[in-house]
């Protein structure tokens, strides 16, 4: 068994379900905020937030001839907002509803003097409410959170890792608001196929953009009401033939109404060596879509980064 389940703490998604959408709609609001803020990089890469030694952050975000920061802390419980102007403020995380939580961020960033406006409607959510309208009041466990951004920082730790063994494009480890998931992405280099759209709650245009180029994409979500499962993921696109039979880590299986592999989280968390259940996991499925795609695998790996090591060069 994982010699410290402290560090992979339990997630069943029943357990914190109400937490979980409540937390996925105040990390919406954060991030449109930067959205509006923030320049357009290829794939929505301006957009995502990031783990942090205390919770979730967004990084810097320009305004004016100045720079914003949000961050989500998990240990003080606290939505902490400063400006390289020197201002800064915060407001408590505790159950309120979206429709307060909203109009306090707004009115926080003002304070600040940081005036914007966001898109209201909630990205990628069933029967999706503006956030100022969403009065409702809302359950936020404060341990439940914290355990969340607990298995957020093993994640971020070994996805890092996986992703310093490639030379090509890769995208940053970086959470998506809207899909709620911390993912990082391998390119192979090559234009994709039109993608048909389609995705619920989210514009044509940016899947498009998102998916311009063939992928091999890994990441982890905590579970939704049609998939209320915590559960690692990988997928391809555009998916090669053969794909979906390829061997992966065990107990992991490819789900075709997702289209992607899965391995559930408990899985890795109960594993003898979680980071290595879980390399293995990133490491076999990306082969089965850069080996059914054929990709230039030569040309696009290396080794796993070591902290103050070189990469050696094989010429």
């Amino acid at each position: 068994m994982n010699a410290d389940p402290a560090a992979w703490p339990d997630l069943p998604y029943a357990g914190w379900a109400d937490t979980a959408t409540t937390l996925h709609l105040w990390t919406q609001i954060v991030g449109k905020v930067r959205l509006s803020l923030t320049p357009w990089i290829n794939h929505s890469w301006q957009v995502p937030l990031y783990v942090s030694a205390r919770g979730l952050g967004t990084s810097p975000i320009p305004f004016g001839s100045e720079i914003l920061e949000i961050e989500f802390d998990f240990i003080t419980q606290r939505l902490l907002a400063r400006t390289s102007a020197g201002a800064e403020g915060s407001l408590a995380l505790e159950p309120q509803a979206v429709a307060e939580f909203y109009s306090r961020v707004i009115g926080l960033l003002g304070s600040l003097g940081v005036a914007v406006s966001i898109n209201e409607l909630p990205s990628e959510r069933p029967r999706p409410i503006r956030f100022s309208l969403d009065r409702s009041r809302r359950a936020y466990d404060a341990a439940a959170a914290q355990r969340f951004w607990r298995a957020l920082v093993q994640i971020d730790r070994v996805l890092r890792l996986f992703r310093s063994a490639f030379l090509g494009k890769v995208s940053p480890v970086h959470f998506f608001w809207g899909s709620f998931d911390l993912a990082v992405t391998r390119f192979s280099g090559r234009p994709a196929p039109r993608h048909p759209g389609g995705v619920p709650g989210l514009p044509d245009a940016i899947t498009r953009e998102a998916y311009s180029h063939e992928v091999s994409s890994a990441g982890f979500w905590p579970g939704n009401e049609s998939f209320p499962l915590a559960a690692f993921y990988s997928y391809a696109y555009p998916e090669p033939a053969g794909f979906a039979a390829r061997p992966v880590t065990p107990g992991a299986s490819y789900n075709t109404t997702l289209g992607e592999f899965i391995l559930p989280y408990d899985v890795v968390r109960n594993a003898d060596n979680p980071e290595r259940t879980l390399l293995d996991f990133l490491a076999t499925t990306y082969a089965a879509a850069a080996d059914c795609a054929q990709w230039d695998r030569e040309g696009l790996e290396c080794a796993m980064g070591v902290p103050a090591r070189v990469r050696p060069l094989g010429r």
